[in-house]
């Protein structure tokens, strides 16, 4: 195996194709072994039966750990030049499939998966959105290296909750497994990050087919947070506000309260108690 964790190697490796990371690819390498050992241990995986999706291959460094200790590996890479590279660096394994594809566009297995990935923070809402909300097949566990500002936002409790927070604790339990420093990356981001573990709910608490409901409810009130709940559902609902609020008390929620104020389980309840189409 091909020590990718150590920096000489990386520059070497990138020197000899000639090419820089990519900023609008959020291309940073992690170097710490240590880090790498800390995603694996997270994905719990085993070797005789569990497929991997990865998002972003970099030039393997992840990818090899996870071919590895997992059966099989997906990659969705849409850096061509890169996942080229990363291809000759596990030329020895059998267990992985490249795909040359944007993640926001690409077409998720059929199959139980877990989704492991050192993601570009740029997109990590729309990838979030993506496999929890818009997918039927989700990951059965969820491993991530992110931004620690994002990480910390995604694992809030009331009274700070937050989009992010609510998307992702609506379909699965999220905690920081460990922060991690900018000089683990090469060329260092100018923000640490966090390991990022969601283990997803066996029994989903919504359906799919509310999903996008639930996703569209939550967003337009959290875009007029500054208002009482009862104000701004009255409008997403399309009816009188004294309305509303007779449905809030009814469900056991304040009226007055504020949408970052509000626990998943409100959120379920209010979503799950009117058909309506949100307007986007």
């Amino acid at each position: 195996m091909i020590e990718l964790t150590n920096i000489s190697i990386v520059k070497k490796i990138l020197e000899s194709h000639g090419i820089k990371a990519q900023k609008h690819f959020s291309q940073n390498f992690l170097i710490n072994k240590g880090v790498l050992d800390k995603i694996i241990d997270a994905a719990n995986l085993k070797p005789e039966e569990d497929a991997v999706v990865e998002i972003g291959c970099g030039l393997g460094v992840l990818t090899q750990e996870l071919a590895s200790n997992a059966f099989s590996v997906i990659v969705y890479e849409k850096d061509f030049n890169m996942m080229e590279i990363a291809k000759k660096n596990l030329s020895n394994f059998t267990n992985i499939e490249f795909l040359n594809t944007d993640i926001l566009q690409a077409k998720i297995p059929s199959f139980i998966y877990k989704l492991v990935a050192n993601i570009p923070y740029a997109i990590t809402t729309d990838i979030l959105k993506k496999f929890l909300i818009e997918e039927k097949n989700k990951p059965r566990k969820i491993v991530f290296l992110i931004q620690k500002e994002v990480a910390e936002k995604i694992c809030a409790a009331p009274p700070d909750m937050n989009l992010l927070a609510i998307l992702v604790q609506a379909f699965g339990k999220p905690k920081i497994i460990q922060t991690v420093s900018k000089n683990s990356f090469f060329p260092a981001p100018k923000v640490d990050s966090a390991i990022l573990k969601i283990d997803i709910n066996v029994v989903p608490l919504i359906p799919h087919e509310l999903s996008a409901k639930f996703f569209e409810i939550v967003r337009a009130t959290f875009g007029k947070k500054r208002k009482i709940i009862s104000q701004t559902l009255a409008q997403i609902f399309k009816i009188e506000k004294s309305e509303m609020e007779k449905i809030l008390k009814t469900l056991g929620i304040n009226p007055m309260s504020r949408p970052e104020n509000l626990s998943i389980e409100s959120w379920l309840e209010i979503v799950k108690s009117r058909p309506i189409n949100v307007d986007k």
